[in-house]
């Protein structure tokens, strides 16, 4: 591989300001949306008692999932030594902490009381997965920019392995952990299980590389620099990998539960009985998020159309919120079965399905993390020598015909 240059983005062009006063103008909608939640109470929200974790949680838990995935582009360069994958750490690094910052004010907002969070980083309850979270979230930021550091400034570039592993590490405790607040609900039948742990850290290498490719390649294309076919067709392969991983953890865990008689009847409501979740699940989760971009990928007619790769990338990241709404919310809609064996009826609507339906004040919260991950990566651009100059064929590609 020759010898990289990177460069900032001038970031002086109209379509630049342009998109970051989109960008800025989602926020401020979504701060207001905010503010009116607090400012009313949540009863203005589609949420109630049963479902507490509405649809910002599903925006903020892609996000810090995706954040996870999205460095691992980087760790595959630093910690596994692919030297094709060199030149797509910085952004790989810059993405990460972007989409974990981005999650991670979604959650702040949502809390009911923002304020809470100064309880949440003073007192501490270590048998909470909670209180380890807190620590897994912010070292992760730290971790990374000390990565990001090493790569950045040469005479510590030899510390760019060490820093990698120990980001990597991180980063997987880190999906661990985010996967645990659910499989140690015990009390909610579609969480209780530890195979939510391996599950997330699965999710996150495939949503993280879908935004991953989706950010590479706007970023190329809009600040026209050369984006070669090795790098595409590299993660277009790696994205086809995770995406069927996901899958497999999907039936493994759904045959667990099938298999099981306590649990089977929460994979019957998914699979079958669940109404407008068991048609997520079906065409939005596993044909729309699954299948159909497995075959962009696999079938070499589509494969040959970069258009149909980011096609693919766009539906891997829609069954990514198809997945996680069925999760969060289905988990929360299913009724909990407080005695085994018994009908239970009560007017908290106990035994009952609950229902659910995402306010627009939620989903402008959510699309506002979204667009502030956004913001801080595209700055991120113009600040730092995050982008090669180049990433054509014959520069990435060792065995390119000259």
């Amino acid at each position: 591989m020759k010898y990289l240059k990177y460069q900032q983005l001038k970031g002086e062009s109209k379509p630049y300001y342009v998109f970051l006063g989109i960008l800025l103008a989602i926020i401020l909608i979504g701060m207001g949306a905010t503010y009116h939640m607090e400012h009313n109470g949540h009863w203005v929200t589609g949420m109630n008692n049963h479902v507490v974790w509405g649809m910002p949680h599903v925006f903020a838990i892609f996000l810090i999932v995706a954040a996870s995935g999205a460095l691992n582009i980087a760790s595959i360069s630093s910690a596994f030594g692919k030297t094709a994958y060199k030149p797509l750490s910085r952004l790989s690094g810059a993405l990460a902490m972007s989409l974990l910052i981005g999650g991670l004010t979604i959650l702040l907002l949502d809390l009911g009381r923002p304020d809470r969070l100064i309880v949440a980083m003073t007192e501490f309850n270590f048998t909470s997965i909670f209180t380890w979270n807190i620590f897994l979230y912010n070292g992760f930021l730290a971790i990374v920019a000390v990565y990001l550091w090493t790569m950045l400034d040469r005479p510590y570039n030899k510390y760019t392995k060490a820093a990698g592993i120990t980001a990597f590490i991180w980063r997987l405790i880190l999906t661990m952990g985010t996967g645990s607040i659910f499989g140690m609900l015990i009390s909610r039948e579609a969480y209780d299980t530890a195979l939510l742990a391996p599950m997330f850290i699965i999710m996150s290498f495939s949503f993280g590389l879908a935004v991953y490719m989706l950010v590479l390649m706007a970023s190329y294309k809009y600040s026209d620099r050369e984006l070669g076919d090795f790098v595409i067709t590299k993660l277009r392969k790696l994205l086809g990998v995770f995406i069927a991983a996901v899958l497999f953890m999907v039936i493994i865990y759904h045959m667990t539960y099938l298999y099981s008689a306590e649990h089977r009847d929460v994979s019957l409501f998914v699979l079958r009985n669940g109404g407008a979740y068991t048609t997520l699940f079906w065409w939005g989760q596993i044909i729309l998020g699954s299948l159909i971009p497995l075959l962009l990928i696999y079938v070499p007619a589509f494969a040959a159309n970069r258009n149909m790769t980011a096609v693919a990338a766009i539906l891997v990241i829609l069954g990514a919120f198809a997945q996680l709404y069925i999760l969060i919310i289905g988990g929360q809609a299913y009724p909990v079965e407080l005695f085994r064996g018994y009908e239970v009826s009560s007017s908290f609507m106990d035994g009952q399905l609950i229902e659910y339906a995402p306010s627009l004040y939620e989903v402008l919260l959510g699309v506002a993390g979204v667009a502030i991950s956004l913001f801080a990566v595209t700055f991120s651009l113009k600040l730092f020598h995050f982008l090669p100059i180049s990433l054509a064929d014959e520069v990435t590609n060792p065995h390119h015909a000259k």
